[in-house]
């Protein structure tokens, strides 16, 4: 579930576990614990969807509240120091209620009673290791996050948002050279209907699919299947660009000097294509980064270019440095790939970076390289030179085409956290 619309109640906090989260399955009250079944039934109220409600059926004895649309926790959070029970599907801490919850109440304040999950129901009936499978919320999320799973021979469990969500991936993994993967629909695991069907991504033809449903895929790509691979430096042709572009050999060196780290975000100013900010994403799913770019085509290029490649999450600002930059959440991390010699680019970029950040910036003109060894001997951090020759034809035979070299600048901003990084 989505969260929306919260705000959060009284900072003072009341003694004891006032709330109570209990994840329950399609075998409704006679699939809980005792002491999850006391949690409801001691509830002055109680949470959830209208189905959770339905399956608790006589343990509600308290007040009984279907969640509000658009979502929102103000209800419970509103009732804070009352006894009061969240219903949830499954794990609750697991694409649940319980992570929306966990940013407003204490753990100490929540009580905890998780069912099986979906993914767990899952593996448990096709014989599949959880730790061996990727496991995928696409619930209210773009589809296009899929596209990253698509390796041979992985095995995938995908929740999915409603009863077209397993013709819509049988379709994209067919659309990304994937067509001879299997698909198998599990439909309301762990109850009395409960329903496993298998077809291939290419052939998909199951009818009738209920909305509560869970997609295992086995992936089978074929040969040409535009797979992506797992390390930096993408292919440039899998990008749409007009030229302005980090080459994908420079681009792996750069992604290996802005180091990316869990939870950071970047800044990619001058963005070009986007590939440094879209590769800086796949690197690790918790990462964020905004791309930056004054003109208005390659800007849509780069939302095209995210989506297509499997991060459409990608934060596109169009605008140009340095007044787009203003308002923007601090970054961890900065990289300058186009216009750092523009009045007050770098020294906004420079401020804005948090202590113990990191900024890298590239120059392939004489007057950026300029900046950037005024910057080294005023800052210090490192210069790199990267020079690069590419095989080509010359009158029948072989020779090196060098292309234009690039002057790399790192740096770390001194602060309590990163120095020497």
């Amino acid at each position: 579930m989505a969260e929306a619309g919260v705000s959060i109640a009284a900072d003072t906090a009341p003694a004891g576990r006032w709330l109570s989260i209990v994840g329950i399955g399609e075998d409704g009250a006679d699939g809980l614990s005792p002491a999850a079944r006391a949690a409801i039934a001691a509830a002055e109220i109680v949470f959830g969807g209208a189905r959770h409600l339905a399956l608790a059926g006589d343990l509600v004895t308290g007040e009984g509240r279907v969640w509000p649309s658009p979502f929102s926790l103000d209800g419970v959070l509103a009732a804070r120091g009352r006894s009061v029970c969240v219903l949830a599907s499954g794990d609750p801490f697991l694409y649940g209620v319980g992570a929306s919850l966990a940013r407003h109440v204490p753990a100490d304040e929540m009580a905890a009673f998780p069912a099986p999950s979906a993914f767990a129901l899952a593996a448990a009936r096709l014989g599949w290791v959880q730790q061996e499978v990727d496991m995928v919320s696409l619930h209210g999320r773009p589809l296009a996050r899929l596209r990253p799973f698509l390796q041979d021979g992985a095995r995938l469990l995908l929740l999915t948002s409603d009863g077209d969500g397993p013709v819509q991936v049988a379709a994209f993994a067919t659309a990304h050279g994937c067509g001879a993967s299997r698909l198998t629909v599990l439909e309301a695991l762990g109850g009395p209907a409960e329903r496993i069907r298998s077809a291939t991504a290419e052939a998909f033809d199951l009818k009738d699919v209920a909305a509560l449903n869970l997609v295992a895929l086995e992936v089978k790509a074929a040969p040409d299947a535009p797979v992506l691979p797992l390390a930096a430096g993408l292919a440039d042709d899998l990008f749409e660009h007009d030229g302005q572009i980090t080459k994908r050999e420079v681009r792996a060196l750069t992604l290996s000097s802005l180091a990316p780290r869990r939870g950071e975000l970047l800044w990619d100013i001058g963005a070009g294509a986007g590939s440094i900010a879209i590769e800086w994403l796949l690197a690790h799913p918790s990462l964020s980064a905004i791309a930056i770019e004054g003109h208005g085509e390659r800007a849509a290029r780069i939302g095209r270019n995210a989506s297509r490649l499997g991060v459409p999450h990608l934060k596109v600002v169009e605008g140009a440095a340095p007044g787009a930059l203003a308002g923007l959440p601090t970054p961890d991390v900065i990289f300058i790939g186009g216009g750092a010699s523009e009045p007050g680019v770098f020294d906004t970029a420079l401020k804005a970076l948090k202590p113990g950040g990191r900024m890298v910036a590239n120059a392939v003109t004489l007057e950026t390289e300029a900046l950037l060894i005024a910057a080294h001997a005023r800052l210090g951090g490192t210069l790199t030179r990267i020079s690069l020759a590419r095989s080509v034809a010359v009158k029948g035979m072989t020779g090196w085409r060098p292309a234009m070299p690039v002057t790399q600048w790192r740096w770390v901003k001194p602060g309590a956290m990163g120095e020497g990084a």
